[in-house]
């Protein structure tokens, strides 16, 4: 994988686009002047643990004795769930009801820019070619930049978008992410029978 293609499937999964009618309904009760503060402050903790999982996922895999396949179709399995939650929303958000009051951690850091699927999928990428940290590191870092923008600037981009707007970009990331999970998990399953 080149470091564009792991920059684009980053950027895929942290899914900025799709978590700004999220951030805004979070966000509803936030005096402006802290909205912009808290989505850096959680954007900056989202790559503290994405980060983390990059350098040291492999050696929570080799604790647990999970093969690089079992994550390659486990990553494949949670990415496809994900993209079909983008596809067809639920009520209450994709991650159900949220704590009230000013989001700490929880529920803007993690699961929704560091979701189970950017976890899964930075650890995958370090699983297979672990000679490449750096080269990951910098796509990691792209994709968390370009992600940061967006999110930053959730209110003009909503203005500009519009609810309609919004929902059409979230369904066609979730198309391009459901064909990645897809790839994923074929990539996963090709190892796991060639390993036999």
């Amino acid at each position: 994988m080149s470091i564009l293609t792991a920059l684009l499937t980053m950027l895929l999964v942290l899914d900025p686009l799709g978590n700004i009618p999220v951030l805004l309904a979070l966000l509803e009760k936030v005096p402006p002047a802290r909205r912009r503060w808290i989505l850096f402050r959680e954007s900056v903790f989202a790559l503290g643990f994405l980060l983390v999982f990059l350098y040291l996922g492999r050696y929570l895999l080799g604790m647990l004795a999970i093969s690089k396949e079992a994550l390659g179709i486990a990553g494949g399995v949670v990415l496809f769930l994900i993209a079909l939650r983008m596809i067809f929303p639920q009520p209450g958000g994709m991650f159900g009801p949220s704590l009230k009051g000013e989001p700490f951690v929880v529920p803007i850091a993690i699961p929704l820019i560091a979701g189970p699927s950017a976890l899964a999928t930075v650890m995958l990428l370090a699983t297979r070619e672990p000679t490449r940290l750096l080269a990951w590191t910098a796509a990691l870092a792209g994709a968390w930049c370009i992600s940061t923008f967006v999110l930053i600037g959730a209110e003009g981009l909503g203005r500009v978008l519009r609810p309609r707007g919004l929902v059409a970009m979230e369904r066609l990331m979730g198309m391009i992410l459901m064909t990645v999970a897809v790839q994923m998990l074929l990539s996963g399953v090709r190892e796991f029978l060639a390993a036999i």
